[in-house]
């Protein structure tokens, strides 16, 4: 079962965005859940030793130490939009007793680096959350240098699919869409990653596709539980009402249908992602 959603045009471009998702705790233990090997295994070939990372949208920082454990001794710059987050990022790199770690907080439309400062910038989970992503990829080329890389990786909300089919769950993915484009984002960036690399003129670009499933009992407990926590007490549920997209009540109303979903033995859900990595030449 594949869904999508009504609206097909991307909003018009902007400098700024607003994060749909906030940093709620429910985001953070889905965020913090991510590793290099779950969610950048594209870009791991690309690695080594040496080399100097740019981490864009770096959130909590589980991906940005697994790169930095694997450049040593070259260095890993992490930036974020968020302050606040960097907290947990820095106590992340701490806890690991990472040393070639530096972090900022930064607007990847207007990186505050020098031309050619890194070999590989890497951007997760972000182009689908900015107002402007073909700009954002020319800033992340701008600080990449030549032979080095672009990585990015977005899932495609349009393109989720799960099992048992829920109503309300149907509901839940045209309020997400609705809102994430009334911020100034594109859910579904997965697709667009391609067209937007080669709109911001790349000419190397390799195209990958792959996908999160959640399917064990202790999956679908966390995965259930964390959309349920945040379709309530997130900062997305604070955007869906003022921005009059949601009641209270239908929030409440979805998120049990998160927690039902998730006691199904037969639930089985799917989050696939686009990814690009893109030559700088």
């Amino acid at each position: 079962m594949t869904h999508a959603s009504t609206p097909s045009a991307h909003p018009t471009a902007q400098e700024t965005a607003v994060y749909t998702h906030g940093h709620h705790e429910s985001v953070l233990r889905s965020h913090s859940w991510r590793t290099a090997a779950n969610s950048a295994a594209y870009l791991l070939p690309a690695l080594s030793a040496g080399l100097d990372v740019l981490d864009v949208g770096c959130g909590p920082g589980t991906i940005t130490a697994d790169l930095a454990a694997l450049v040593a001794p070259g260095r890993v710059t992490a930036v974020d939009a968020a302050e606040g987050v960097l907290v947990k990022a820095r106590a992340v790199a701490a806890e690991r007793d990472l040393e070639n770690l530096e972090f900022a907080v930064a607007d990847v439309h207007a990186l505050d680096f020098p031309d050619d400062s890194f070999d590989v910038v890497h951007a997760h989970q972000v182009l689908q959350h900015v107002g402007d992503p073909v700009r954002a990829l020319r800033e992340m080329r701008r600080v990449c240098r030549p032979g080095g890389v672009v990585a990015a990786r977005d899932s495609d909300y349009g393109a989720f699919a799960w099992y048992p089919e829920r109503p309300a769950l149907d509901g839940w993915l045209d309020l997400y869409h609705r809102v994430a484009r009334a911020n100034g984002g594109e859910p579904d960036a997965g697709r667009r990653l391609f067209a937007w690399a080669r709109e911001a003129g790349f000419t190397e670009i390799t195209t990958t596709a792959a996908t999160w499933c959640f399917a064990t009992p202790e999956e679908r407990a966390w995965w259930s539980g964390l959309w349920a926590d945040r379709t309530t007490d997130s900062g997305y549920a604070d955007l869906a009402v003022s921005g009059g997209h949601a009641t209270g009540a239908e929030l409440t109303s979805i998120a049990e249908a998160w927690r039902e979903w998730g006691t199904r033995e037969d639930a089985w859900f799917m989050v696939p992602h686009g990814e690009i990595l893109c030559r700088v030449s």
